[in-house]
């Protein structure tokens, strides 16, 4: 799961037993958990503590307009007392007359393993300055997460290795060499978490999102999640119906708890070949400007040529099959990408690999962030359900899968395959679901062909939150639509925001403009 690029990120079958109960909620009747015990403990300490907003941390290299703090969660919510996580949390301050603002705007773009740290400096796009006149705009590290504690799994040099391969039909032994490295994985986030590896959860993050919110001194939540983002949050919103204010879910994780993370993983490859398709019929279209063929066809063959190539003689020694494919799939994630790329393809087909190079070459500069990224990715959906454990039903599953979708499928098989082997308890997803008049109105934003939460989990997640209204972009597929340029989509985004009010019933939104085409030409 990711989000678009205003946000900052990335990527069940039940067949074991499970090992943990879903924790309840607090602030409902009945019995509490000792987790539910813990959190309403951890926030009452926090609102009388408060957050201590200074200047940011010199290496993060942020603006001054920009102010940092922590806020002190426990790393496990049944002991409240015991270890604690830093969270690192920024903010700046409404900016619009004091008498219209109100509170806090939290915002997180998914992941699992992205930072909003960055995000309240969007107040000063025109997209979001009456948003920010309004609140507060507050962005944070979940845990794990870059200044907030950081897990690591392996050597960030080694996580950005290059080149790599990346086959659409990997061989035998190509499938043996990624489980030896799944398991060694595993065993480097084992060995460098130890004993806390089992509390990066996505029940953990909604609790951290309740410390926070209470640290922040509002009573009640105005929170809009992307992506992940929208998981914890629905299940913040199960957990604490009563502390919510309002709440936006941006391209929706279906929160079906059978879908987590197996299938939905598995859904996801399927929904990414329709997204890919998209892409090469852009390109098709503007056979003029790229010279790549006038079908889809002819611009997979193309795509197909280099890949093979970089295999046997990767670009400028950095780009392999690996690196290019991973390039190639941004674009089926957002189409802001659909130019650089089809650039990029388009002067190698011609015998100019300099766009490519400078597109797709790892970033050593970015290492730690991205091997941070994957290991959080990889503990919170590890540890958030069961997962097959027989390398023989993801090898069935995705082969089977890759005969109709071969553009994603093992990809992301090989990225989720350490939850093989993870060695933390299971837990079970908690069923998100709320009643009518227990939430106040909230809104879900969709694009009708995201392919990275694919649509039909916009659907169900209304389905389980009463009341919830959908806003979705037809005919389109970039992952992450809100404040994103489409002006029907954002007005009503807006207007939520600063209003609380919802369209009257779901609306529809005309797709955004496709992107023009570029040339180096």
């Amino acid at each position: 799961m990711r989000a678009v690029p205003l946000y900052a990120t990335i990527g069940s079958l039940v067949l074991s037993a499970l090992t943990a109960a879903p924790a309840t909620a607090w602030d409902g009747p009945g019995p509490a958990s000792a987790e539910a015990r813990g959190t309403a403990v951890a926030a009452a300490r926090a609102a009388a503590a408060g957050i201590s907003f200074g200047a940011c941390p010199e290496e993060e290299m942020l603006p001054d307009t920009l102010k940092c703090g922590t806020v002190s969660v426990p790393l496990d919510y049944a002991r409240p007392d015991g270890p604690a996580v830093e969270l690192a949390v920024s903010r700046t301050l409404a900016t619009g007359p004091a008498a219209g603002r109100q509170g806090s705007f939290v915002y997180n773009p998914g992941g699992p393993g992205a930072s909003s740290i960055t995000f309240p400096l969007m107040g000063e796009m025109s997209e979001w300055k009456e948003v920010a006149a309004a609140y507060d705009m507050v962005g944070y590290a979940p845990r794990g997460v870059g200044a907030s504690a950081p897990l690591s799994c392996q050597d960030p040099a080694a996580f950005a290795k290059s080149p790599t391969d990346s086959p659409a039909h990997p061989t035998a032994a190509y499938k043996e060499q990624r489980v030896a490295e799944a398991r060694a994985y595993v065993r480097g986030c084992e060995r460098n978490a130890g004993e806390a590896l089992r509390h990066y959860t996505s029940l953990n993050n909604a609790r951290d999102l309740e410390v926070l919110r209470a640290a922040l001194g509002d009573e009640r939540l105005t929170f809009m999640g992307a992506s992940y983002g929208t998981y914890f949050g629905s299940l913040y919103a199960t957990l604490f119906p009563s502390r919510v204010r309002r709440m936006v879910f941006d391209s929706a994780v279906d929160p079906d708890p059978e879908k987590i993370w197996y299938r939905s993983n598995l859904d996801q490859s399927l929904a990414f070949e329709s997204r890919w398709e998209d892409f090469r019929r852009w390109v098709a279209k503007h056979h003029d400007v790229y010279g790549l063929g006038a079908t889809p066809e002819a611009v997979q063959g193309h795509y197909d040529d280099v890949r093979a190539a970089l295999a046997t003689d990767p670009a400028g020694g950095k780009v392999g099959p690996g690196q290019f494919h991973a390039a190639f799939r941004e674009a089926a994630y957002y189409d802001d990408y659909w130019a650089m790329r089809a650039t990029a393809l388009s002067e190698y087909v011609r015998g100019n690999a300099e766009p490519l190079i400078t597109q797709m070459s790892p970033r050593a500069i970015t290492a730690k962030d991205d091997e941070n990224a994957r290991a959080v990715y990889t503990a919170v959906e590890c540890n958030d359900a069961p997962w097959p454990e027989e390398w023989e039903v993801w090898d069935r599953d995705h082969s089977d899968l890759a005969v109709i979708a071969p553009f994603q499928t093992w990809d992301n098989a090989f990225t989720n395959l350490p939850c093989a082997f993870w060695p933390a308890p299971r837990q079970q997803p908690l069923d998100v679901s709320t009643e009518w008049g227990e939430l106040p109105p909230v809104l879900i934003l969709a694009a009708e062909r995201d392919a990275a939460t694919p649509y039909k989990g916009a659907l169900e997640l209304q389905r389980r939150l009463r009341g919830a209204v959908l806003v979705t972009e037809r005919d389109a597929g970039t992952h992450g639509i809100g404040g994103a340029g489409n002006a029907c989509v954002d007005g009503h985004l807006r207007r939520y925001l600063l209003t609380g009010e919802t369209p009257a019933g779901d609306a529809e939104c005309a797709p955004h403009a496709e992107p023009n085409p570029v040339s180096l030409d």
